[in-house]
């Protein structure tokens, strides 16, 4: 993980949770994986989900951490913030002992970039502080779901294997129950005390790891506030006298205020996504989110009026032409808006909530007057938004069921460490290495060197991970503006029916709303109409969608809802 970087988080573009342009092409671009056979036996059902008094038997006990207190506390959802400098001197310890007894794990990994050296100083400093012998195996993250397709088809699982919500589609949930172990026995409970750096990951998280009735992810914990965005260039709105828009409208009218083509500055990129929100659109990350209660019927978000709306008040951007043209050339996730917002041709685009920092910390020294701020989500006609929680992990490592009693424990215990706060001296080796090596510290602010670059990235932290947490020693302002926005937009979030619960569809439904994205897409360019949408969703129910719906209704009922 770069320095500083944000927890993942759920949503269309959680995925550059890592800080890297590669991993969030790599995320959006992933495929669905078909396998040929998925193989293993399991008593767990391979449909439906896990909650209510059947989850509370299986879920951790919940410790909350006391090592490290947060500069700001979470709040309505929020990761917690830390802006005060780091001194390694007064680091924290949160693992006083090796839970590891010395064996070796193979653990299969999405890798973005170029994996550094099996014998690297990173990877021996981690393995001497964990009491654990752990071999990567990592795979490239652009064409992971291909791998990891063929590796669970196989009869050859490495002990310990990752997975990304994004890549869990086709069979996949299905060989997780059939080919991963059961943590119960190690976690459930108050035996998951005695590694408390995971009984302080947040229970809705191991909820999300239930998977065929027994809990077998480690989760990387994610803030359910959502994640994407509206962006915007402070520096010239303050210079401009720009006002940020609090309605549809206001931002309509503020676009073609800005917007100069002659002059190559347009307002922003394609606000699709901030467009949902503003409107009150479900999620559409992750299907179950998808669905929620309207005067008592089931609905998908596909089947609302605001979905339409959202679409073609989107429409409207690219038909005034305030919309970069660079953004008319394809899907919007394909273009990297970097370079051109920091060069001023457009003041407002939508991202994940990481780029606050990301864009900020690569401007700093070439472009000192660059800033960037994130605009509240405004409500399309005025007011608060309603917003809709995203799921509270979003990846999640597995254990072999072959694995013997020893390699479990010996994944907890390292697993144990990763999870550690910041503010600790885990927290520290497993994000930054070893300081003078691949990082140093200047100012209170920890910065990787060249070496840091290569071997401290996307490893240790995709076993398991702390609470969200939102660290700024060097942009303090920018974390503490990163959470209160957070903070600011949870308190407008509602949890639909579904929440935090890991619910696996029938497989003759997996692909069902595959389309929606391109049409979308194709829709807010003009290249397909509202029409064309509407008659989609009326493919969509007579192909499946009306059944599904009957299936979802039979697990809200079991189950109960979870929202509020």
């Amino acid at each position: 993980m770069t320095p500083n970087a944000d927890s993942a988080s759920s949503g269309p573009s959680r995925r550059s949770f890592l800080a890297s342009t590669a991993v969030a092409t790599a995320a959006v671009a992933g495929g669905m994986p078909l396998l040929a056979a998925c193989g293993g036996s399991d008593s767990g059902s391979r449909e439906g989900t896990t909650s209510g008094k059947d989850a509370r038997k299986i879920l951790p006990a919940y410790v909350a951490g006391n090592v490290v207190t947060p500069d700001i506390p979470a709040k309505n959802g929020s990761a917690v913030g830390f802006t005060s400098k780091v001194d390694l001197a007064t680091l924290k310890t949160s693992v006083p002992k090796k839970l590891g007894k010395g064996g070796q794990v193979t653990i299969m990994s999405p890798f973005w970039g170029s994996p550094p050296k099996g014998d690297n100083t990173y990877y021996t400093a981690m393995n001497d502080l964990t009491g654990v012998d752990v071999r990567w195996q990592n795979q490239d993250g652009n064409t992971y779901d291909q791998k990891l397709g063929a590796v669970l088809a196989s009869s050859d699982v490495p002990d310990v294997v990752v997975v990304p919500g994004w890549n869990m589609g086709g069979k996949i949930p299905s060989a997780i129950i059939g080919k991963f172990a059961d943590l119960g026995p190690h976690l459930s409970g108050d035996a998951v005390k005695e590694y408390p750096n995971l009984a302080a990951i947040p229970t809705d998280a191991w909820q999300r790891s239930i998977f065929g009735g027994k809990l077998r992810g480690l989760p990387m914990p994610a803030s359910y506030v959502v994640n994407i965005v509206p962006f915007y260039r402070k520096d010239i709105f303050d210079k401009e006298g720009y006002e940020i828009p609090t309605s549809g409208d206001e931002f309509m009218a503020l676009a073609k205020d800005i917007t100069n083509a002659k002059a190559k500055r347009w307002a922003c990129g394609d606000m699709k996504w901030t467009a949902f929100n503003a409107f009150g659109v479900l999620s559409g990350s992750e299907k179950a989110l998808g669905w929620n209660l309207v005067d008592g019927k089931l609905v998908y978000r596909a089947e609302t009026e605001e979905y339409l709306e959202a679409l073609e008040w989107t429409r409207k951007l690219f038909a005034a032409g305030v919309v970069h043209p660079d953004f008319k050339l394809g899907k919007s996730q394909a273009v990297d808006p970097s370079t051109k917002f920091a060069a001023g041709e457009f003041l407002i685009y939508n991202n994940d909530i990481s780029s606050w920092w990301g864009q900020q910390a690569v401007q700093a020294a070439s472009n000192p007057d660059f800033e960037i701020w994130g605009m509240d989500i405004f409500g399309h006609a005025g007011g608060a938004p309603t917003l809709y929680a995203t799921n509270p992990a979003n990846i999640f490592a597995f254990v072999s069921k072959n694995a013997s009693e020893a390699v479990i424990r010996d994944v907890l215990a390292v697993a144990n460490v990763t999870a550690a706060p910041y503010g600790t001296k885990e927290y520290m080796l497993t994000n930054y290495g070893v300081e003078g090596t691949h990082y140093t510290v200047k100012d209170g602010v920890p910065t990787k060197n060249d070496k840091g670059n290569i071997e401290v990235v996307n490893a240790y932290v995709m076993l398991a991970s702390p609470a969200p947490t939102i660290a700024r020693p060097d942009f303090p302002d920018i974390g503490k503006g990163a959470v209160e926005w957070q903070q600011r937009m949870g308190a407008v979030t509602r949890k639909t029916p579904f929440y935090g619960m890991q619910i696996t569809e029938p497989t003759r439904y997996t692909n069902l709303s595959n389309d929606f994205e391109q049409l979308e897409d194709d829709v807010v360019r003009g290249r397909k109409k509202i029409s064309d949408v509407q008659q989609a969703v009326s493919d969509w129910k007579s192909k499946g969608g009306d059944k599904l719906r009957d299936w979802y209704r039979k697990i809200l009922d079991e189950n109960g809802s979870a929202a509020n």
